[in-house]
C-alpha cells in the first residue's frame, strides 16, 4: 500500500510540474482516442488534475467535468479499497453505484464527442 502511495504523490508531482497542456509534454496516450479518435470518459483527466493543482478550477471543468464532478465518489471508494486491502478483507461496490457509474461514463462519452461540445480538454497549440 506505501509502494502505490508513493507512486500516486510521483505521479501527482510530475503534474505539478509538467504541464500536460502542452504537446511537447511526455504524457502517456489514451488508447481509445489512439484506436477510435474519440475522447473517453477520462480524456483530460490529467490535465483537470494539473489544473486544479495550479488553482485553475475554470480549467479543470473544460478538460474534463465528468471525472471533475466524479472525483469525491472515486476517491471514497480507493480509499476504502485500499483499507480492505490493508486488513486482508473483501468489500463490494453496491450493484446501483456500479451500473450508475458506468452508465453515467457512457452517456459523458458519447455527449463529450457530439459536435459542438463546449467542453474539450484543453492545449496550448
Amino acid at each position: 500500500m506505501i509502494g502505490v502511495a508513493a507512486c500516486a504523490l510521483a505521479g501527482i508531482g510530475y503534474l505539478a510540474g509538467a504541464d500536460p497542456h502542452d504537446p511537447a509534454t511526455f504524457m502517456p496516450p489514451c488508447p481509445i482516442k489512439l484506436v477510435t479518435g474519440l475522447d473517453c470518459p477520462a480524456c483530460g483527466g490529467l490535465r483537470m488534475v494539473h489544473d486544479l493543482l495550479h488553482g485553475r478550477p475554470r480549467a479543470a471543468v473544460h478538460d474534463n467535468f465528468f471525472l471533475l464532478v466524479c472525483s469525491p465518489v472515486l476517491l471514497h471508494l480507493l480509499w476504502r479499497q485500499a483499507r480492505a486491502v490493508r486488513d486482508s478483507e473483501r468489500v463490494e461496490v453496491s450493484r446501483w453505484l456500479a451500473y450508475g457509474l458506468g452508465g453515467a461514463a457512457v452517456a459523458w462519452m458519447v455527449v463529450r464527442n457530439l459536435p459542438g461540445w463546449p467542453l474539450i480538454p484543453t492545449t496550448t497549440d
